[in-house]
This record gives structure tokens, sequence and C-alpha cells, in this order.
């Protein structure tokens, strides 16, 4: 009774001011993954780049967040929560401008690692701020601050920076993170007391699982960035990166699994409902961070959309998870959080069918609702799944879950963009060929459209047999020729990308049914402190 009693008191002012201000770094580390997504061709082009060094771009960021996540934990614990988040906001404020001021491809790059790999503690942080700092009867409202600070900046991103870029200039969306970033940093320094540093945990320190981790999960992270663009293993980089990966990995989880103290606790995946909880996330983490990458090059590609309306499509997107994100706590109190979860996949599911069947018409007429469909179902998941990974943990385990769990996702929706892309060209090259296969020279159809093409590139009404046999008429006819083959491609990209919905829906609606086998179970123990 006196644990209840303590649960449902009222939550210090300070400690709403610290969840908001973990809720605040989520959000800026969040929406830097997707911020240059709808401007890369600019930054491309300024700084000289081509579109493989481009890539790199998202891909340092990523593989230094990637990597950072899972050791929060034991940093928080080492140095405190207050430093790690102190130091981690300096220092993505700090690279956010070095990213704005790059003058070469190779200093960005740098800079985006560094930014990265700042902003990676901000993440699993926010999460244990809001179960350590909040009783369990406030859980629920925490995790919606959660859901906004990840939903709604993976919409935030591509908006904001195809903005901005579009108005100013893409160093701006860099220069956008510093009044956020010093708004945490006053929020921290008010809300969390100061905590000695516990240096001689530095010298106990699970190093050889976190080199295997940090070597494991970087060549990780590279081989499905740069998989698809040098033709997986059939490029030498890529196996040794694979090998590397792989080798990394294993030593990873044997340190981890061997030690009595390990700085991450892979332990807590053998606990039934974290660990389902874990697979699910890490599913629905490669679905939606899969059909998010797809949207923008779906309208870049096939619909010629430039940044700035790239950025306006996924404004819905994020104004209806923002809505969603406060509605849940309510209808988890009225559902319950299972029944919330796996209504929620069933939105996302959903909203993914609804983009399968695209052809020339499906512009943001179609893609929109299907955005705020997924957008009403992906709030849903994202709260209640994040109470329900929590249930029946004890405070001490809480560090490596949010860890892990923040790792996961991200995991997840590394794996899911290499996969859902590579989707995209491999079905691209098949509808091709089988549209293909009907378009024949000897066609009464075909002869019709390329006479069509001869007179529309001449500009002269030439006659049927000139049109098709005529020697005048040949760079005309070729051209006309040319015309239908980039048509046959471009029937064969949308048929693609309803392929790739198609494939994101089905996974969706698998996490579901795993879904329907979580427990509530007891909740974490409560407590208030800084």
């Amino acid at each position: 009774m006196r644990n209840k009693a303590r649960a449902e008191r009222p939550v210090p002012l300070r400690s709403w001011i610290a969840v908001i201000g973990g809720v605040f770094g989520c959000f800026m580390a969040g929406m830097n993954v997707h911020v240059t997504n709808a401007s890369l061709p600019d930054i491309e082009g300024s700084l000289g780049a081509s579109f493989d060094e481009g890539s790199w771009i998202t891909t340092a960021y990523l593989v230094a967040e990637i990597v950072i996540i899972p050791l929060t934990a034991w940093l928080a614990e080492v140095f405190s929560i207050r430093r790690v988040l102190i130091a981690g906001t300096v220092g993505f404020l700090a690279f956010s401008v070095c990213c704005s001021l790059a003058p070469t491809i190779g200093t960005m790059i740098a800079a985006r690692a560094l930014q990265g790999a700042a902003g990676g503690v901000l993440i699993p942080l926010s999460f244990q701020l809001i179960v350590t700092e909040l009783p369990p009867s406030k859980h629920p409202v925490g995790m919606a601050l959660f859901a906004i600070a990840n939903n709604v900046a993976q919409a935030a991103g591509p908006t904001i920076g195809g903005w901005l870029t579009d108005a100013y200039s893409w160093r701006w969306i860099f220069y956008l993170q510093i009044p956020p970033g010093l708004l945490l940093l006053g929020a921290i320094a008010w809300s969390i007391d100061p905590k000695p540093m516990r240096t001689d945990e530095l010298r106990r320190g699970d190093w050889g699982g976190i080199i295997a981790m940090a070597v494991g999960l970087s060549a990780l992270q590279i081989v499905l960035e740069e998989g698809g663009r040098k033709d997986w293993f059939a490029s030498g980089f890529i196996v040794y990166a694979s090998a590397v990966a792989g080798a990394g990995l294993i030593a990873f989880v044997a340190i981890e699994l061997c030690r009595s103290r390990p700085f991450i606790d892979l332990r807590l995946l053998a606990r039934a409902n974290f660990g389902l909880a874990s697979l699910v996330q890490f599913t629905f983490g490669a679905a939606i961070f899969g059909v998010v990458f797809l949207v923008p090059n779906y309208f870049s590609q096939l619909h010629g959309y430039n940044a700035r309306e790239t950025g306006l499509v996924m404004i819905p997107y994020g104004a209806v998870q923002l809505v969603m994100s406060f509605l849940t706590p309510m209808l988890m109190r009225r559902l319950g959080a299972r029944p919330t979860v796996v209504l929620g996949f069933a939105f996302v599911a959903a909203g993914c069918f609804m983009s399968t069947g695209l052809d020339a018409n499906s512009a943001s007429n179609v893609i929109v609702p299907s955005l705020v469909v997924r957008g009403i179902g992906q709030s849903l998941v994202v709260v209640a799944l994040s109470v329900m990974s929590v249930a029946g943990l004890e405070r001490h385990q809480l560090g490596s879950a949010s860890g892990l769990f923040s790792m996961v996702r991200n995991l997840g929706g590394a794996i899911g963009i290499a996969i859902i892309s590579q989707i995209v060209v491999e079905r691209e090259k098949l509808h091709a060929m089988r549209l293909g296969e009907n378009v024949s020279l000897y066609l009464p159809e075909t002869q019709e459209w390329i006479i069509d093409g001869v007179r529309a590139v001449s500009g002269a009404q030439v006659d049927r047999t000139d049109a098709l046999l005529g020697a005048g008429a040949l760079p005309a006819r070729m051209q006309a020729i040319g015309l239908i083959d980039g048509e046959i491609h471009r029937q064969a990209l949308f048929m693609a990308y309803g392929d790739a919905f198609l494939v994101a829906a089905i996974t969706l609606v698998a996490c579901g049914a795993v879904a329907v086998f979580l427990r509530q179970g007891r909740a974490v123990a409560a407590g208030g402190g800084h």
C-alpha cells in the first residue's frame, strides 16, 4: 500500500522539466537522422560531392549514433545522467555548427559522425528519465511525449530541412538545433541534481565488450548503407565488412553473456515481455524507417517534387502523430496497453496497404491519406509498446533496458532501409522486364506509340510509313523508342514502390499478431529523485 501511495503522489515540477528536457534532446537527435534527406542534392552540389560521397552524410551520423546508444547507460552510471546529458548537448550543438560551416565533404562527414555520437546519448536517456523520474501511473503520459519526440521528428526532419534549404540555404538546417539545444541545457541544469562521478568504474569497465560492439555495429551499419550501391557481396569491401561485423557482434554477445557485470545486460532479452517487445520494436523500426525512406524518394523520382514540396507533404504525417500522442494515454486507460498496440499495428498496416496500387495518378492525393492513417497507428504503437516493454523490470535494469530498446529500433531501421531500397531496385528490374515482353516493334499498339512519338518529337504530321521506316525520321524514331523505354521503367518503378509498401504492410500485420502475446506484467518500481 505504501508503494502504491508513493506512486500516486504528485510529480514534482523538476521531474517534469527533466522529462520534457530529455524529450527535447530526443527530438533533436531523431530529427537529425532525417533532416538532410530532402537537402542532400543541394549539399552535394555545394560541397562538390558525388552521390556516393553524399550518402555518407547520413551514414556517418547513423553509424556513430547506433554505436553510442548502447553505451549510454554505462556512461551515465560512471559520469551521472546530468553530466552525460550536458556533454552530449554541448557536443551536439558544437558539431551542428561545424556541419553548417563545413567547407568540404570530408569535413562534413567527420562533423556528422561526431554530431551523431553526441546526439546518440540523448535518445536512451530521454527514455530512462521517463521511467525513473515519473511514477508508473504517469508512464503513458511520459511515453506520449517520447512518441512525439520520435515520431514527429521523422516528419519534421524532411519538412523543416526541405523548407530551409529552399528558402535560405542547407546550412541553416544545422543552425536550427541551437535554440532547442540551449533550452535543453537550461532544463538539465535546473532539474537534475549533480551526483558524484564513479571513475573507478572506468578501470573495471567492460572494454572488450565495448570495443567488440563498436566494431561490429559500425561494420554492420556500413554494410547496410553501402551494400546496395556496391552490388552487395559482389564487392570485396562488403564481404570484408560483413566478416568484421559478424565477428564483432558474435564476440560482443559472448563477452556480455559471460561477464558478471556487463556494460549492457543482454540477459534482459530473456525476460519474456521485454524480449518480445524488443523483437516487435526491431521489426517495427525496420518497417517504419523503410517506409519513411520511401516517401521522399517516391515523390522525387516519380513526381519531380523538390525539397520544399516533399517537406510540405510530410506535414500531415507529423501533425496527426502530435495529436495522437496526447490522445493515446486516454485510449490506453480505456482499452489497455496490449489492445492499443495491436490496434496501432492494424492502422499502420492499413496505411501501408493504401499505398500498394500506385500509378501515375498516385501523388499526394494517395500518399497523404495513407500517411495520416499510418501516423495514427504509429503513435499508438510507440506509446503503448514502450510502456509494456518496461513492465516487470527493476529500477537498476532500466539503464540497460533503455539502451537496448533504443538500439534495436535504430538497428531495425537501418536494416529496413537497406532491405526496402533493395526491394525497389530488384522489383523495378523484374517489372520492367515483364512489361518489356509485351512491347514489340511488330505489334500495332507499339507502332502507334512510335508514330505518335515521332510526330510529337518532330512537330510535324509525318506519314505512317516514313515514321516507321523512313531514313529521315530515324533520329525522331529513336527518340520515340527511348520515350517508350523510359515510360516502361517509370511504370515498373510505380509497381516496385507498391510492392515495397506491400512488404511493409505484411510485416506490420505480423508484428500485430506477435504483440497479442505481450503481457502487461507489473509496473516498474517507481521513483522520483534526481
